[in-house]
């Protein structure tokens, strides 16, 4: 059975509503503004993680009659494509550092623990060599610390970011004109502005 499509909805006045009005770029390549994409990829997280979304974006009709309206689709679309490059470029940085100081933090901890051994050989058993052993042994593992918290906990919010860009930047964006503007009660009045 086919999973139904998760509609993400945005009732605005203007379509300058939708991007950032102080980005200097031509419209396709605007950005969203901050609040509409914190409200979309808000709602996004809310659909299921298989669920197909649509966005759709209600204009008064003589907005969607500009012609830069048929823009707005392709601008939506690539502004989280634009996204989710970001993300994959985010990741790799990640890795790499993870990669370099999980080397340095390796060879350290391997010179720890020699320098640990070397102290029980020369120094008899004692508190004091004990302690240095054990320092030794601490060091080690804590120059590992950073590669074990990049390998295993800082990646997954990144990639589960970037999967969620990818579906924003796959979804249907449809504009529509079904909203009556003339007799909106005050709350949606409210929800407009808000954007």
């Amino acid at each position: 059975m086919a999973m139904p499509t998760g509609r993400i909805e945005l009732k605005l006045r203007k379509v300058s509503q939708l991007f950032n009005t102080l980005d200097p770029s031509p419209f396709r390549e605007s950005e969203l503004a901050l609040d509409a994409e914190d409200y979309i990829v808000g709602r996004a997280q809310e659909l299921p993680i298989d669920a197909p979304i649509a966005i759709v974006i209600h204009l008064p009709p003589d907005e969607l009659a500009q012609p830069s309206a048929s823009d707005i689709v392709i601008a939506v679309k690539d502004h989280f494509d634009l996204r989710s490059q970001a993300m994959t470029r985010e990741m790799r940085e990640l890795f790499k550092t993870g990669r370099l100081s999980l080397a340095v933090g390796l060879s350290i901890l391997s010179l720890c623990l020699v320098l640990g051994w070397l102290v029980s050989l020369k120094l008899d058993e004692n508190p004091v060599s004990r302690i240095l052993q054990e320092s030794f042994l601490i060091f080690g593992w804590v120059a590992i610390w950073k590669p074990s918290d990049i390998f295993l906990y800082a990646w997954p919010p990144i990639a589960r970011r970037r999967a969620l860009f990818r579906r924003l930047a796959a979804a249907d964006v449809v504009l529509d004109s079904d909203v009556p503007w003339r007799s909106r009660s005050s709350k949606e009045e409210k929800d407009v502005e808000a954007m």
